[in-house]
């Protein structure tokens, strides 16, 4: 089974295919607040290893993205991300997350 690795923490946690990024991070016991409609963009991410095994981006969250600051090819956001189930996946959250 894939695993998730959430940095700055370190944490890992196993992923299965259909569930969101954010649902992941959360299952790892980091604190992410979001509400689930890329509106927010607090769950703004960077995948860093296994892009391939998330899906692809969609209008509605590159919109979002062009709106935040610090945006790069890595960005994501959690609440819109599913996961393919084919590959470990290294995020980092981005200040918001382990209680920062």
């Amino acid at each position: 089974m894939p695993q998730l690795t959430i940095m700055p923490s370190g944490k890992t946690v196993d992923i299965a295919e259909g569930m969101s990024l954010l649902a992941a991070i959360t299952a790892a016991d980091e604190t992410i607040k979001c509400e689930g409609n890329a509106k927010c963009g607090i769950c703004h991410v960077f995948v860093h290893e296994g892009r391939k095994g998330i899906s692809k981006i969609q209008r509605e969250e590159n919109e979002r993205l062009d709106t935040i600051v610090g945006v790069g090819s890595k960005s994501r956001l959690a609440c819109q991300v599913q996961i393919l189930g084919t590959e470990d996946i290294k995020v980092e959250l981005l200040g918001f997350g382990s209680g920062l």
